[in-house]
């Protein structure tokens, strides 16, 4: 079943395949190397970087007063960002969902949406809905009301915020 000349093929083929793997090997390393290849060659391209010392680049990050971005909200930019909102909310005086409905709440008294039943941090605060403590709360809503029953995660861009807040005022 095998003779010499079966052995002696695949002998070759085993040794064909090796020579052009250690070849194809050679020929990679040699192309994609990035190592130095003597004193005056190296592979590469050499970028230039501006070096600052040892002092570090600090920016300055100024700090704009929430009534200064509500003055200029845009209620109509607003109203695209109320598509997060309205998941759990509703427009509707009334009509509570998974979160209590929205409308007149900027000026409402916090806790105070007939029907829903609010959190304990939340009922027992006190206080009005203004346009600044919602801007409080749309930022960070646990780190504002611990406890709360909400699970958004924040609204971090100040202008969005006070065009939300512009958004839900229209509707008193």
């Amino acid at each position: 079943m095998f003779d010499t000349m079966t052995i002696t093929k695949a002998f070759a083929s085993v040794c064909g395949a090796m020579l052009v793997l250690l070849l194809g090997g050679w020929a990679a390393e040699s192309l994609y190397n990035i190592e130095q290849h003597g004193d005056d060659h190296v592979s590469g391209y050499a970028i230039l970087v501006e070096e600052h010392g040892e002092e570090e680049v600090v920016e300055e990050v100024i700090e704009v007063a929430f009534a200064d971005v509500y003055a200029s909200a845009d209620a109509a930019a607003g109203e695209r960002l109320w598509r997060q909102c309205g998941a759990c909310h509703q427009l509707n005086p009334g009509a509570n969902g998974v979160g209590p409905y929205l409308h007149g709440v900027v000026g409402r008294p916090k806790g105070a949406a007939v029907g829903f039943n609010y959190s304990a941090t939340l009922s027992g605060m006190g206080g009005e809905w203004s346009p600044e403590n919602l801007a409080g709360f749309l930022e960070n809503p646990r780190g504002y009301a611990p406890g709360t029953s909400m699970s958004y995660n924040g609204m971090r861009d100040v202008g969005d915020r006070a065009n939300l807040i512009a958004y839900l005022a229209t509707f008193q």
